[in-house]
């Protein structure tokens, strides 16, 4: 996953996106585990997608907060 192709998402699908991810990590984190993990990256990589979209969402929630200020 790009962070470019995060920063063109709206807000909320940002946040499936996450929800997504974090189901996703929880069943690799449980095959690694048990020893069915045949491909340990995958559970490096949803790691840092999942901080990836963390920082894009986080950056969008910034912005709307800094322009509902002024």
């Amino acid at each position: 996953m790009d962070a470019s192709e995060l920063k063109e998402q709206s807000v909320e699908e940002l946040q499936s996106t996450l929800l997504d991810l974090t189901k996703e990590r929880f069943s690799l984190r449980m095959q690694s585990s048990t020893g069915q993990l045949t491909q340990p990256h995958l559970l490096r990589e949803a790691k840092r997608d999942i901080a990836r979209l963390k920082t894009v969402l986080n950056a969008k929630l910034a912005e709307a907060k800094a322009g509902t200020d002024e």
